[in-house]
């Protein structure tokens, strides 16, 4: 008697297109009208932002650089939970699979705003043209910028890659994924030797506790997978009830 294999879980997108036009919008709108809001509730910040030498565009670029990778760590990490079913234990692979999809377009929220405000510094002088073609800021560590900008055009790819799933099949979607590894590695590579925080203490261990995290996710992912295939979970057919004898 043979015993059929199940299919894989596949979970709907808890976002549907437009519901993610409106999040993404809603968050980067918000973030670029926080700019202009604060300024007016502290002096300091206005200061900051105007005059000839604004500084406040720079940090705000580099502090949601950090926001942005976390983001994308964190998805990678629910992600990874998911395929090695850590993510039974908790939250759950529905809820997991949910927050995955939610925590990946709030992350692509914080990078689109990471590389808009930097338009408002002075010093390097990017234009709107040199944020959307990679490898075009000449003035400022070409090669290094344009891995952070090819990251980011993979990362909405697979942001899209969820509403196309019915289309491309859940197969492709899951080989699509792959390239998520291929784009965490591009946005680490652009945070080391693009940022100027690479070189402070804080920075370095956040790069290597969360790159660390992901690798033993990641380890753990190919070992789990090498031993199911080396001892397969025996599978428990099930018996028909007995039935019950007549009580004379």
């Amino acid at each position: 008697m043979s015993v059929n294999t199940p299919e894989p879980v596949e979970y709907e997108s808890s976002v549907n297109i437009q519901s993610f036009l409106t999040f993404f919008i809603a968050i980067t709108l918000g973030l670029l009208v926080a700019v202009l809001i604060l300024p007016s509730w502290l002096p300091n910040m206005a200061f900051s932002l105007g005059g000839n030498a604004p500084k406040a565009y720079w940090y705000l670029s580099r502090a949601t650089a950090f926001v942005s990778l976390t983001l994308l760590w964190l998805s990678m990490a629910l992600g990874l939970g998911i395929t090695n079913k850590m993510a039974r234990l908790w939250p759950g692979a529905p809820a997991a699979f949910a927050l995955h999809e939610y925590v990946s377009l709030l992350g692509l929220a914080f990078a689109v705003f990471h590389a808009i405000v930097i338009l408002g510094d002075r010093y390097i002088n990017f234009t709107l043209l040199q944020l959307l073609i990679p490898f075009s800021t000449v003035d400022y560590r070409p090669f290094w910028v344009g891995i952070g900008q090819l990251a980011f055009y993979t990362w909405v790819i697979l942001v899209i890659s969820f509403y196309i799933r019915p289309v491309i099949g859940h197969k492709s979607w899951r080989f699509l994924h792959y390239a998520s590894f291929g784009m965490y590695l591009m946005g680490l590579s652009h945070g080391l030797f693009s940022g100027t925080d690479t070189s402070a203490g804080w920075a370095q261990n956040y790069y290597w506790i969360s790159a660390g995290s992901l690798l033993f996710l990641f380890i753990y992912r190919i070992l789990a997978s090498v031993i199911d295939g080396l001892f397969p979970p025996k599978k428990k057919l099930s018996q028909p009830p007995v039935p019950r004898t007549a009580q004379g």
